[in-house]
C-alpha cells in the first residue's frame, strides 16, 4: 500500500507541476525535447515535466520606440528623427510560429527597419519638406515594414514620426522667418481694410455728390419751369408790351426791400401797376 501511495503522490505531482494556464492575451508553443509539437490557446493546457517546454507569446498590440537618431537632409542639415511603431502578432497558430521560428528577436528587428527605412526617406527630402510632408513619410515608413515583415507573423497596425528637430541655430532662424511672415501677412491685412475703408468714404462720397447734382438739376429744371410759365403768362397777357414788362419787372425789384419809388401820375407804368392791383391812378386836379 505504501508503494501504491508515493506512485500516486508522484504521478499528482508531476500531474500538477505540468499544468499551463494560458492567459486570453497571449497564445502558446509547446515544444518536445527541442522540436515544436502542439499549439496551446488560452486556458488550461498540460505539458510534460523536463519533455516539454511552452514558449508564450503575447498577442496584444504593442509599441515600440525606433530610439531618436541623427539623419543628414537633402540640403544638408541634421534633424533628429524619432518615430514609433505599432503591431501586433497575429493569434492564428501559423503566425504565432512565424513569429518565433522566422525571425530573431522581431522587437529588436522592427527597430532597426524602422530606423533605417527613416534614414532612406527623409534623406531624399529637406527638413521644411520633411516637416511638411509627415503624413506621406508616415505611409512610406507603414508600407516599408508591412513589406518586410509579411513573413514574420506580425502585422504593422500603424507607424507615426514622432518628432523631427532641426539644429538649434536653424530652429531659430525658422522661427524669426515665420515671425516675419506673419508679420506681413498681418501688415498686407491693415493695407486692406484700410484701402476697404477709403474706398468706402470714396463711394460715399461719389453719392453725395451725384445727390447734389440731382438736386440741382431738379433746381434748375423747375425754374426752367418757372420762366416758362412767366413767358407763357407774358404772350398772354402782354402781348407787344415788351417794355411795360420789363418796367414791370424793375418796380418789383425796387419794391422788394420795401423802397419808395416816386412814379408821375400820368406814366404808363402807373396804369400797368393800377390795371395789376385793381385801381385806377389819381390825377392832379386842374387849376381853376
Amino acid at each position: 500500500m505504501n508503494g501504491w501511495t508515493i506512485f500516486i503522490g508522484i504521478v499528482i505531482f508531476i500531474f500538477l507541476i505540468g499544468i499551463r494556464i494560458v492567459r486570453p492575451t497571449h497564445r502558446g508553443l509547446i515544444e518536445r525535447l527541442g522540436k515544436y509539437n502542439r499549439f496551446a490557446s488560452p486556458g488550461f493546457n498540460w505539458v510534460m515535466p523536463v519533455i516539454e517546454k511552452i514558449y508564450l507569446v503575447n498577442i496584444t498590440e504593442q509599441m515600440i520606440d525606433a530610439e531618436p537618431q541623427e539623419i543628414i537632409t537633402n540640403d544638408n542639415l541634421n534633424a533628429r528623427v524619432d518615430a514609433q511603431v505599432y503591431f501586433k502578432v497575429n493569434p492564428d497558430e501559423e503566425h504565432v510560429r512565424n513569429s518565433q521560428y522566422n525571425v530573431n528577436l522581431y522587437k529588436y528587428q522592427i527597430v532597426n527597419l524602422a530606423r533605417t527605412t527613416l534614414r532612406n526617406i527623409i534623406g531624399t527630402l529637406t527638413l521644411k519638406s520633411a516637416n511638411s510632408e509627415r503624413g506621406k513619410i508616415n505611409s512610406e515608413l507603414h508600407k516599408t515594414l508591412l513589406d518586410e515583415t509579411q513573413n514574420w507573423g506580425i502585422t504593422i497596425v500603424r507607424t507615426e514620426l514622432k518628432e523631427i528637430d532641426p539644429p538649434k541655430d536653424v530652429q531659430e532662424t525658422m522661427n524669426k522667418v515665420v515671425k516675419a511672415e506673419n508679420e506681413k501677412i498681418a501688415a498686407v491685412d491693415y493695407a486692406t481694410a484700410r484701402e476697404t475703408v477709403a474706398d468706402g468714404e470714396k463711394r460715399a462720397e461719389i453719392k453725395k455728390a451725384e445727390g447734389i447734382k440731382q438736386a440741382r438739376i431738379l433746381q434748375a429744371t423747375g425754374e426752367a419751369e418757372a420762366i416758362k410759365l412767366v413767358n407763357e403768362a407774358a404772350e398772354k397777357y402782354f402781348v407787344g408790351n415788351a417794355q411795360v414788362l420789363r418796367k414791370l419787372e424793375a418796380v418789383e425789384v425796387s419794391l422788394k426791400n420795401n423802397a419808395k419809388v416816386v412814379v408821375p401820375g400820368n406814366a404808363e407804368l402807373v396804369n400797368v401797376i393800377g390795371e395789376l392791383a385793381g385801381v385806377l391812378p389819381l390825377r392832379e386836379k386842374r387849376e381853376k
